[in-house]
């Protein structure tokens, strides 16, 4: 039994997905599986992960969708295959640290109280890194009204607390918020967890891309909002928070680039 199953839903990432293994092969803590899925990639990406596969035969497992399903569906897949202590995620479009898995291991295995663990992560293109994102040290209950409290794709998760909320929600109006929404329901079900304030992943974006967000994303984001409302006992008040995205998605998009920028540049995601 490996101690950590690295979960990763692959879709077309041909030309990423080899910087995104490395980062993995190269890692400082050695005792891994990774489970990939190719959730119906139109290019290449499944054969270039068959060939990792086959370099790596014992520690890689290789799943295919029929077809393109989302990440939830995929990122559950990928956990009926997983048999580590700890799950952690990577993406196959981005980087991270040699020392990621060993740092977050760490932290899990010296506090038992901690079932979450995630790092502060920067975001480049070709041009460079150009932004970082930061979460308080140990969230608690309200911060979570003002978004997401932990990185998604840097973290690392007891498997204990995946399989006590049965994974993902696979549900459409929580597309692009599943990980917002999996931390929501981990909180109820009583687990924690810490951010390491080191910036241990790096995730590849287009700096104008979440200006371009669809509105229908933004509802999903004020509808998850609502689920914390009610699942964490948070003050009636916090509804308004839920108000939020909607009012972003409604600025005009010069004002929102310019603010979203000051914010990255500050940390705060």
């Amino acid at each position: 039994m490996p101690k950590i199953s690295v979960i990763m839903g692959i879709y077309n990432c041909e030309s990423t997905l080899n910087e995104a293994l490395k980062c993995i092969e190269n890692q400082s803590e050695t005792d891994w599986e990774l489970i990939l899925c190719d959730d119906g990639s139109s290019d290449n990406t499944y054969a270039f992960a068959k060939r990792f596969k086959s370099i790596h035969p014992d520690k890689v497992v290789l799943l295919q969708n029929d077809k393109n399903r989302g990440l939830n569906y995929t990122l559950n897949k990928c956990l009926s295959h997983a048999h580590g202590i700890y799950i952690a995620r990577m993406d196959g479009d981005d980087r991270c640290s040699n020392l990621r898995f060993e740092r977050e291991l760490q932290v899990l295995e010296n506090n038992k109280d901690i079932a979450i663990v995630s790092t502060d992560m920067t975001f480049f293109d070709e041009s460079g890194t150009w932004g970082l994102i930061q979460h308080p040290d140990y969230p608690i209950e309200k911060d979570f009204l003002y978004g997401s409290p932990f990185c998604h794709a840097p973290c690392m998760v007891r498997k204990e607390a995946y399989d006590k909320v049965k994974g993902y929600t696979e549900n459409n109006r929580l597309l692009r918020v599943e990980d917002y929404h999996l931390w929501i329901k981990m909180y109820a079900a009583g687990f924690r967890g810490i951010n390491i304030h080191e910036p241990l992943y790096e995730m590849r974006d287009d700096r104008y891309a979440y200006s371009r967000r669809k509105f229908k994303y933004r509802i999903n984001e004020a509808y998850v909002k609502i689920l914390a409302v009610r699942m964490l006992d948070l003050p009636l008040y916090g509804y308004l928070f839920a108000c939020r995205p909607i009012i972003v998605g409604l600025l005009p998009e010069k004002l929102y680039n310019k603010l979203h920028k000051k914010r990255l540049n500050d940390g705060k995601g």
